[in-house]
């Protein structure tokens, strides 16, 4: 069976619905409803079908719509991480910048550095 990209060939796919069914369906609603009553039952049921994909639409829209928001909070929270790592590094590197002068003179001795005189 062919597939097509109609409304009626997916309903009859999903429902496994032969021509022959549906015509005998239609005529049993024809006769049960009568001829006035069809295309009132039809609007009723096309309005509801519209409205079923219409809160499908606002469901999968309000999903989407929270994914991003979880994606945006997530490569946020990411981006303040990788700021504060770097201004941690930079912190690291001034105070090792600072106290390099106080290291560099921990290997020299203290006091006169000339050697003594011998006193006669």
């Amino acid at each position: 069976m062919a597939f097509k990209t109609g409304f009626m060939p997916v309903v009859l796919l999903f429902f496994d619905i032969s021509a022959g069914e549906l015509f005998i369906i239609l005529l049993v609603a024809f006769l049960v409803f009568g001829p006035s009553k069809i295309p009132e039952i039809a609007r009723k049921v096309g309005k509801g079908m519209n409205e079923i994909r219409r809160a499908s639409d606002e469901i999968k829209r309000e999903i989407s719509k929270e994914t991003r928001k979880i994606e945006k909070d997530i490569n946020v929270e990411g981006s303040v991480y990788k700021d504060l790592k770097t201004t941690a590094e930079e912190i690291k590197q001034d105070f090792e910048e600072a106290g390099k002068p106080f290291t560099d003179n921990l290997d020299k001795p203290v006091g006169d550095p000339s050697p003594a005189e011998p006193k006669g």
